[in-house]
């Protein structure tokens, strides 16, 4: 091989080096992106750039090369702008229920000023996401004092979708009527069963008929169209303000400490995080569900919670939901998920999602 050939094969073998780390760069501007989708933020950042650019010249041991260098900096700015502006351009968000309920509050908190799709349930929500229809979900996955929302967990072990990102939204509930309406007006409440039990001491104390409706927005909502002084519903201040509801008594919950975690669902599986979830079922063996218990904390991760669900079509049997601190990207993470895999009938990484609860 002649000194030409041998620079020009030099050249595709820094080639292909450079191919796998920009593959790896850009699933870190995947994150960043999620970021910004999550807090609102513009695209462009121009301290960072200036600062990125500033830091990869003076990372070249021939200042000859400097000039050029920062051209190639510059131009990879470009492309990352480019990605994440056609990513936003067209990102659908959706949500269970109608706009005012509380899921539809926590998309828009999540991700303002994006396109919103709004699906009649849960597993609605999960098939678009499945299908491409939206680009990621948010649904309710446990609320700090009525516990967690069974049929998401269900839905998560059944479709193939990833938790990207968590959420939690301070809960309020507040008794609202037609304006004019007084409490012996009242005959009937309408609300969510979650939320009807965040405020059942609040309701114990009087004779209202209570009656359960799909979501607390659409109760708001049936209760504003019926005209009637005798009907009132229990949801959000911003539902009373969108239906044109007053709010007759405000924080009835039973808990001062009412939060509702939502999980945000993709179809992508995320690059890393701090956090990761799973789903799991054992044998029927002695001892199988603690043997699996071992192998995620004898190898050095903290298993912060673990919780069971029944398998509809399977009676007496259970799979295991389990939220464990560490990247499950990490060699560590992947020898301890090899290992769990041989102990478990069945396992599922649900995702991976970024300090702790919030996005």
């Amino acid at each position: 091989m002649d000194e030409l050939q041998q620079a020009r094969s030099e050249i595709d073998q820094v080639d292909a080096e450079m191919a796998a780390l920009f593959e790896r760069r850009m699933a870190a501007v995947r994150r960043v992106l999620e970021y910004k989708r999550a807090h609102g933020l513009p695209v462009l950042d121009a301290a960072r750039e200036k600062e990125v650019i500033a830091r990869g010249g003076a990372r070249l041991s021939d200042p000859a090369l400097a000039e050029y260098y920062t051209r190639v900096l510059e131009k990879l700015m470009e492309v990352s702008r480019d990605y994440q502006s056609r990513q936003l351009e067209s990102f659908r968000v959706g949500y269970p229920g109608v706009e005012g309920a509380f899921s539809h509050i926590a998309a828009s908190r999540v991700y303002p000023g994006r396109t919103q799709r709004s699906f009649v349930t849960f597993e609605e929500v999960f098939a678009a996401v499945h299908s491409g229809a939206v680009d990621v979900g948010v649904v309710p996955f446990e609320n700090s004092y009525t516990g967690e929302v069974g049929e998401v967990l269900d839905l998560l072990w059944r479709y193939d979708c990833y938790i990207i990102g968590r959420y939690d939204l301070d809960i309020r509930q507040n008794l609202l009527a037609l304006p004019g309406a007084r409490m012996e007006d009242l005959r009937q409440v309408y609300s969510h069963h979650q939320a009807i039990s965040q405020c059942q001491e609040w309701l114990s104390g009087h004779s209202f008929e209570v009656i359960p409706y799909p979501n607390t927005a659409l109760a708001a909502k049936y209760v504003s169209e019926s005209g009637d002084k005798a009907k009132a519903a229990i949801a959000s201040a911003d539902t009373a303000a969108l239906y044109g509801l007053s709010i007759l008594v405000p924080d009835i919950n039973t808990s001062a400490q009412n939060v509702t975690r939502f999980i945000l669902i993709s179809k992508t599986k995320p690059a890393g995080g701090d956090r990761f979830g799973l789903v799991f079922t054992v044998r029927h063996d002695a001892g199988a569900l603690a043997k699996a218990m071992q192998i995620i904390g004898g190898r050095g991760f903290n298993l912060e919670s673990i919780r069971s669900r029944s398998m509809k079509e399977l009676p007496w049997q259970y799979y295991f939901y389990a939220e464990v601190v560490g990247d499950p990207a990490s060699p560590q993470a992947v020898q301890m998920l090899e290992a769990l895999s041989g102990a478990c009938s069945q396992l599922k990484l649900l995702g991976s999602w970024q300090g702790g609860a919030q996005v």
